[in-house]
Parts: structure tokens; sequence; C-alpha cells
């Protein structure tokens, strides 16, 4: 049977769970098998910037940081399934990306 590999990224952990909870009650519901949701490295985006806008006075910097979290999850791709998957409402922000594997 093939599974799904479904891969879930965004900067805000609230969303990305509310999305993973919504899969496996789907999964749980459907009596599939599920694997996870494992949590993947977070990506962290560094940006530092200078404070001063002209570039006169000191040197003092600024260090801004944006957190990308990341989840795995795999199914069973039962045809039932995946078109209940499909239907889950994605907030804004969050990228979801759905992987057919043998």
């Amino acid at each position: 049977m093939q599974r799904a590999r479904i891969r879930l990224a965004c900067t805000e952990p609230k969303k990305l769970d509310d999305v993973c909870d919504q899969v496996k009650k789907i999964a749980e519901k459907t009596g599939v098998n599920i694997s996870g949701p494992m949590p993947l490295p977070t990506k962290k985006l560094k940006v530092p910037v200078r404070k001063s806008p002209d570039g006169e006075g000191t040197a003092t910097w600024e260090r801004w940081e944006m957190r990308i979290h990341k989840r795995l999850i795999e199914i069973d791709a039962d045809d039932r399934t995946m078109r209940q998957v499909m239907r889950v409402t994605v907030p804004e922000g969050v990228n979801i990306e759905i992987e057919l594997i043998s």
C-alpha cells in the first residue's frame, strides 16, 4: 500500500500543531496507520541590522531572527482518507506538502 508523507512548515508552532491535530483525527476516524507528527529541526534565519540609519555613531547592531518550525506525518494513502486530508482548512502562513511514496 502507498503511504502519504505530509510535510508542514510554519513560523507559528500553535497553527502547525492545530493542523497536525486535524490530520491525526482524520487518520483515527478512518482507521489508517499514522506515524507522527515528528518534529523536524527548526530552521533559524538570522539577520543582523545596523541600528543607526545613516552610518554615523557607534556600530550597534540588532539581531532579528525568524524561526521556521517543521513537522512530518506519514499515513497510509487510503483514497477516502486522502480526500479528507485535502479538505483540511490550512491557516494562512502554514505550508503543506503532500508526497506519495511506495
